[in-house]
């Protein structure tokens, strides 16, 4: 497993990992991103903020880097970063194979992604992943899995997953929509020869959304390394959309608003990796406090008291523009 580096590490940040979802294409549902990225966003632009981004993570003791087919270019660009920098061998590096992105690198297309899980997406965006990271990719994981995903029931896909394993490569799954514990529990039950496929799972769970939970624990206990992803709720937990409970708790700690609720998560003990989807370095900077905040059972009570119900989680996400 690739993230033993990881528990091999000891800086405050090692458990926080950097996401590129935010960076690696012109246009994203995160709040906030008129005044977060550049007026220019070309490629050029994208690429310099990305590495910049990276240049920082690293510096601070990130360690676990985020990408997928589906990010725009944040594979090329992780790419890029990597070849410049051929002694960096302890970063551990993660994609998603099962959507394609398809907004031309514009900020209106009417489809940004498209989903498909099937043997010959998974064949050609493995085939797209290994030209841009070829030996440097650690982790392939299935994007957004959900109940009625054919990636769970396709015994071809299966083998083709675990002759990747037999290679060298993790095999994990990512989760996404209001019935993420059904799709991870049925994941866990995947297996090819006897062996469990999946390796690492990797779902949302937030102040807001946390119905994955128990199912996550599971995962942790089955020995699966857990990421959680939007941590920040897709920037409603920071700036000017945070909730009243969040500032307090925030002005008690005397640390920012996106630190306490990364911290929320981070606290738990099945969390292996909690992703930052920072777009400016000082963001990252913000985030990676995390680690250093204290919650006592008040404040996590107070943040606990912020859980919507899945589905009205979910329905909001969804009405999130691609800014």
């Amino acid at each position: 497993m690739p993230f033993a580096r990881l528990a091999a590490a000891t800086t405050p940040t090692c458990h926080i990992g950097l996401g590129l979802a935010a960076v690696g294409r012109p246009g994203y549902i995160n709040l906030g991103r008129d005044h977060d990225l550049p007026a220019d966003r070309s490629v050029g632009a994208l690429r310099e903020r990305t590495h910049e981004l990276l240049d920082a993570a690293y510096a601070q003791g990130v360690r676990y880097i985020d990408v997928a087919r589906s990010y725009g270019r944040s594979e090329e660009f992780l790419a890029g970063w990597l070849a410049a920098r051929p002694g960096l061998d302890d970063v551990v590096v993660g994609s998603k194979w099962g959507y394609t992105y398809t907004a031309g690198w514009s900020t209106d297309a009417e489809h940004h992604e498209v989903k498909d899980h099937g043997l010959a997406t998974y064949e050609r965006q493995r085939a797209e992943t290994d030209a841009l990271l070829g030996d440097r990719l650690d982790l392939y994981q299935i994007h957004s899995v959900t109940p009625d995903s054919p990636a769970l029931t396709d015994s071809e896909l299966h083998a083709r997953l675990a002759e990747a394993a037999a290679l060298g490569v993790t095999v994990g799954f990512s989760t996404s929509g209001p019935a993420q514990a059904d799709a991870i529990r049925a994941a866990l039950a995947v297996t090819v020869d006897g062996e469990p496929l999946f390796r690492t799972v990797q779902s949302t769970y937030n102040a807001l959304e946390t119905s994955a939970g128990p199912a996550l624990a599971e995962a942790h206990d089955a020995g699966l390394t857990v990421i959680v992803k939007e941590g920040m709720a897709n920037g409603r937990l920071a700036g000017p959309h945070t909730p009243e409970p969040l500032r307090s708790v925030a002005r008690e700690t005397g640390l920012s608003c996106d630190a306490v609720a990364l911290a929320l998560v981070l606290r738990l003990p099945w969390a292996g990796v909690v992703l930052s989807g920072a777009a400016t370095v000082a963001q990252l900077a913000s985030n990676l406090h995390a680690p250093a905040v204290d919650l006592d059972e008040d404040q996590v009570g107070r943040l606990t008291a912020l859980v919507e119900e899945p589905r009205v989680y979910w329905e909001r996400r969804g009405r999130l523009p691609w800014h």
